[in-house]
C-alpha cells in the first residue's frame, strides 16, 4: 500500500487554539510537515514545512481533503484505511516500517514516513500527522542495499574480482580470485599486483594503471597472468576505475577470467573456420527452414553465387525445381536428428547448368543439444561419374576388343585376360590368370618377357613391335605387341598392360595387296614426309630403269625432268590429303634418257592411330594419250570451223584459231570470258549451252557473231554442240563447233529474190493469158450468138431464106 497519513478527525468547525502563540511558533519551527485534520478527513491546519514539502499554499490546503496529499492511485484505499483508523485511534510513531508515499502539487511522488497523534481537543482538529520526506534516507538505504548486494555478488562471483590501489597494492580479493591464482585472501591483501603479472607484461600493467588514472575502463584485454605455482595462463581482464565521493579515482577494480578454455575453443573455432574456409568441398550451413547462414569459398566456386548474394536466402535456387521434395526430405531427417550421408542428386549453378553431387547433411545443435540448423557438405561428383563411365567404357572396350588385352604383375604373373585373349591363345581366364606370362612364349624368347618387364619397372613404354607368341596347343602366331605400365593412385608402377594383335590375317591381306600392287601396270611408290621413296612396285622399276633396292631411300623428285614440280606433288598431298591427274615427265635412267609423260594420283596414308606417315602415289603412262591429244589438237586447229569448249558457268575454257579469226580476239583473251558476249543476241547464245546441258546435244543452232573490230562485222553461223565428260562420266562442259553460213545465207536470199521475181512474171503472164483467152472466148461466144441469131431469124421477102 502507498504511504498515507492515516488520520481521523474527531470534531468539525473548530480551529487550533490561537491564544497560545508560543505553541504555534513551536509547530512552525518543527522540521517535519504537520497536518491537522478533522474527523471527516478535512485539513484544518498545516505548518510552513507542509507548504514547502508539498508545494501548496496554506490557503490551498485548508478545507481540502487529506487525500489531496495522497497519490491518486491509492486515494480510495486511503479513505477506507482512514475510516478504519477512526474506530480505534492511537498514536503511531515514525519508523513503523511502512512504505508510504506522498504527492506534491506538481503530481510528483516521493517516499515519506508519517507519525499519527490523536488529540482530545475540542477544536476541529482530531489528528495531527507529522510527515517526514524520506527521499535522502531512501537513497542512502538503497545505496547501502546496493553495496551489500554488490559485496555479496563480488564475494560469490564465479569470476576473480580484485581491488587495487593506484600503487598496485591489492585491497580486496574474492573467493574466485583465490581459486584462480592459488593465493588466499589473507596472503594477498596488501601484496603487490606485480606477483601476478609475468615479467614481460609489467609495462602492460603500468599502461593499464595510467589509463585507469585517466578514468578509462579497459574491456576484455587478452593477456597472461601467473598463478602461485608459477604457471602462466591466458586471461581476459576488465579493469575499471574506483571513484571516491568527489569523483576522484582512488583505485581500480579488476575482473579476471581464465581464458584457457575460451582460447582452446577459439583455436578450435579458428581451426574449424580455416578448415571450412580453405576446404576444397562446398560447406554450407542453413536454418531448419532452409535459409542459408554460411557459404564458404568452395561453395562460391561450385555454385557461382558469392556469399553476399546467397546468405540469408533460401537454398531452393541451388536445387532443381522439379525436386522440391528432396529438400523437404533432407530437412525432415535432420530435424529428427538423423544425418543424411552421401545422398546423390543434382544441383543447379547460378548460370543454370546442372551437375551431379553427393550431399552429406548433419544437424547443428546448441549447448542444450537442441537442433537449430544443419551443415551440408556438397561434393561435385562429375569427375567421379566420368571416371566411372570411363572405367565402364574401358571395361566394355576391353571385353569387346578384337585385340588380346592382358595385364601382368611386375613378377610376370597374369592378372587379367580378356575374351579376345581367350580366342587368340586358347586359354580361358580361369586357366591362365595367376600363371606366368612365360607360357605364351617359346623357350628361346623368354628374355623378351624379361626385357619388357624391366622397361615397365622403369616406367618406360614398350613401342609396338612384331614378335611371335605360342597358343595353348603349341602353335605359333605372329603378333604385334604394345606394352605400358599400370600405375596406382600414388603414381607407382604396379604392373604392365599388353595389347597383342594377331598379324596372321593382316599379313595375308598385306601379301594379297602386295601381289595386286606388283601386278599393276601403273607405277606405284610410297614416299615419306621428307620426300624419300620407301617402297616401289615392279612397274616403277621398269619405268625408271632402276632396281627396287636402289630406288628405296632415294629422293622421289630425282626421277623427273622438273624436280621442283615433283616435290610439290607430295607437299600438296600432305597439305590437302590428295591430288589427282598431276602431270610430270619421268626421265628414265638409261643412255637414251627416255622421257615418259605420266599423270599422278596420290593421297596420304596413315598408321592405326590415324597419323599421317607418308604419301602413296600411282602414275599412269599417258605418253600415247598425250600424243593422241596433240594429234586431236592439231586436227582442231586445222579445222576451218570455229570450235570452243564452255564450262557449266558459260565461260570459254578453250578455243581454236578459227574462233580467234572469227571474233577478232586472241585465243588467250577469249579463254575465261563469257561465251554469250560475242553474239548480237547474248540471251539466245546463253540458251545454246543451257539446252545442251539439259538435252545432251543440239544441231544447226543459228547465231550471229559480232566481230570485235571497228566495223563490227557480223557473221552468220550454225552451231552444233554436245556435252563432254571425264573418265567417270561426269559432265565437264560443252563442246561447240560453228560453221560460217554467211555466203550460203546470202545465196539463199538471192535465190529467193530471183524466185520471187520469176513468180511475179509468171503471175503477170497468167493474168495476160487469162485476159487473152477471155477475149477469144468472148469473140467465139459472140460469133456463136451471131450465128444463132442468123439461124433463128425468118427470111426477108426480098431475100428469101434470111431470118431476123
Amino acid at each position: 500500500m502507498a504511504l498515507s497519513f492515516g488520520c481521523f478527525c474527531r470534531s468539525k468547525g473548530t480551529q487550533m487554539p490561537s491564544q497560545n502563540t508560543g505553541f504555534e511558533d513551536l509547530l512552525e519551527a518543527i522540521p517535519d510537515a504537520l497536518v491537522g485534520v478533522d474527523e471527516a478527513g478535512v485539513i484544518r491546519f498545516v505548518n510552513r514545512q507542509t507548504e514547502s514539502m508539498f508545494g501548496y499554499q496554506r490557503d490551498d490546503l485548508i478545507g481540502a481533503l487529506l487525500e489531496t496529499l495522497v497519490p491518486e492511485s491509492v486515494r480510495q484505499a486511503h479513505t477506507a484505511h482512514r475510516e478504519r483508523y477512526g474506530t480505534d485511534p492511537r498514536t503511531r510513531p515514525m519508523g513503523a516500517d511502512l512504505r508510504l508515499t506522498g504527492r506534491r502539487r506538481d503530481g510528483s511522488e516521493f517516499p515519506v514516513d508519517v507519525a499519527l497523534s490523536p488529540t482530545d481537543s475540542q477544536d476541529q482538529v482530531s489528528v495531527i500527522a507529522a510527515v517526514r520526506d524520506m527521499t535522502d534516507r531512501e537513497t542512502t538505504r538503497k545505496e547501502h542495499d546496493l553495496m551489500a548486494r554488490g559485496l555479496a555478488a563480488t564475494e560469490f562471483s564465479g569470476e576473480a574480482i580484485i581491488g587495487i590501489t593506484l600503487d598496485n597494492i591489492i585491497t580486496s580479493w574474492n573467493r574466485a580470485a583465490e581459486r584462480l591464482y592459488g593465493y588466499s585472501r589473507e596472503k594477498t591483501i596488501g601484496m603487490s599486483m606485480r606477483y601476478l603479472v609475468p615479467q614481460d607484461r609489467i609495462d602492460e600493467m603500468n599502461t593499464i594503471l595510467d589509463q585507469v588514472r585517466d578514468g578509462k575502463t579497459i574491456d576484455n584485454l587478452a593477456t597472461t597472468r601467473v598463478r602461485r605455482d608459477q604457471t602462466v595462463f591466458p586471461a581476459l581482464l576488465t579493469v575499471s576505475p574506483i571513484f571516491d565521493a568527489n569523483s576522484n579515482v582512488i583505485g581500480a577494480s579488476t575482473i579476471a577470467r581464465d581464458a584457457t578454455a575460451q582460447r582452446k575453443a577459439l583455436e578450435a573455432s579458428q581451426l574449424m573456420s580455416a578448415v571450412i574456409e580453405f576446404s576444397g568441398e562446398a560447406i554450407i550451413t542453413s536454418t531448419l527452414d532452409g535459409i542459408i547462414t554460411s557459404w564458404n569459398p568452395a561453395a562460391e566456386t561450385l555454385y557461382g553465387y558469392t556469399s553476399q548474394e546467397i546468405v540469408g536466402k533460401s537454398i531452393a535456387p541451388a536445387m532443381p525445381r522439379d525436386r522440391p521434395e528432396e529438400i523437404r526430405a533432407i530437412l525432415d531427417k535432420v530435424r529428427a536428428g538423423q544425418p543424411v550421408e552421401h545422398y546423390e542428386t543434382v544441383c543447379v549453378r547460378k548460370d543454370g547448368t546442372m551437375f551431379p553431387v553427393s550431399l552429406t547433411a548433419s544437424p547443428i545443435r546448441d549447448k542444450d543439444d537442441v537442433i537449430f540448423g544443419l551443415s551440408v557438405i556438397t561434393r561435385d561428383v562429375t569427375d567421379q561419374r566420368q571416371a566411372l563411365e570411363l572405367a565402364q567404357r574401358t571395361a566394355s572396350i576391353i571385353d569387346n576388343s578384337q585385340d588380346a588385352i592382358i595385364a601382368n604383375s611386375l613378377d610376370g604373373l597374369i592378372t587379367s585376360w580378356n575374351p579376345a585373349a581367350e580366342r587368340m591363345f586358347g586359354w580361358t581366364g580361369q586357366e591362365i590368370i595367376g600363371r606366368s606370362a612365360m607360357l605364351l612364349v617359346q623357350t628361346d624368347r623368354t628374355e623378351e618377357i624379361t626385357s619388357i618387364l624391366t622397361k615397365i619397372r622403369a616406367d618406360q613404354p614398350v613401342s609396338p613391335h612384331e614378335t611371335v607368341r605360342v597358343r595353348k596347343d603349341g602353335t605359333e602366331l605372329a603378333v604385334s605387341l604394345t606394352a605400358s605400365a599400370i600405375h596406382d593412385a600414388d603414381g607407382e608402377v604396379t604392373g604392365a598392360a599388353a595389347i597383342v594383335r594377331d598379324l596372321t590375317q593382316i599379313r595375308e591381306a598385306s601379301e594379297r595387296a602386295r601381289s595386286m600392287i606388283e601386278a599393276s601396270l601403273d607405277s606405284m611408290v610410297s614416299i615419306d614426309p621428307e620426300g624419300i621413296i620407301t617402297d616401289a612396285n615392279m612397274a616403277t622399276v621398269k619405268l625408271t630403269g632402276m632396281p627396287r633396292e636402289r630406288l628405296i631411300g632415294t629422293p622421289f623428285s630425282g626421277y623427273f625432268t622438273d624436280p621442283e614440280k615433283a616435290e610439290e606433288i607430295y607437299q600438296r598431298v600432305l597439305a590437302q590429303g590428295s591430288v589427282t591427274d598431276y602431270p610430270l615427265t619421268l626421265r628414265r635412267h638409261d643412255r637414251q634418257q627416255t622421257r615418259t609423260e605420266v599423270l599422278y594420283n596420290a593421297s596420304v596414308y596413315r598408321d592405326t592411330r590415324g597419323d599421317v606417315i607418308g604419301v602413296f602415289a600411282a602414275a599412269r603412262d599417258v605418253t600415247g594419250l598425250k600424243q593422241a591429244a596433240e594429234y586431236a589438237r592439231s586436227l582442231i586447229e586445222a579445222a576451218l570451223d570455229p570450235m570452243v569448249t564452255i564450262s557449266p558457268q558459260g565461260k570459254i575454257t578453250d578455243t581454236n584459231d578459227a574462233t580467234a579469226r572469227l571474233t577478232g580476239i586472241p585465243r588467250n583473251t577469249l579463254i575465261g570470258t563469257s561465251f554469250s558476249d560475242y553474239f548480237t543476241d547474248p540471251q539466245k547464245a546463253e540458251a545454246i549451252y543451257q539446252r545442251v546441258f539439259e538435252s545432251g546435244s543440239i544441231t544447226d543452232y543459228p547465231l550471229t557473231v559480232r566481230r570485235h573490230d571497228t566495223d563490227e562485222t557480223r557473221t552468220e553461223v550454225l552451231y552444233n554442240a554436245s556435252v563432254y565428260r571425264d573418265s567417270a562420266g561426269n559432265v565437264l562442259g560443252v563442246f561447240a563447233a560453228a560453221r560460217d553460213v554467211t555466203k550460203l545465207i546470202h545465196a539463199q536470199r538471192e535465190a529467193a529474190h530471183q524466185q520471187a521475181r520469176e513468180l511475179d512474171r509468171l503471175a503477170e503472164l497468167e493474168r495476160f493469158q487469162r485476159l487473152t483467152v477471155g477475149r477469144e472466148l468472148k469473140m467465139i461466144e459472140l460469133k456463136n450468138e451471131i450465128e444463132y441469131l442468123k439461124k433463128s431469124r425468118p427470111p426477108k421477102e426480098s431475100e428469101p431464106g434470111d431470118q431476123h
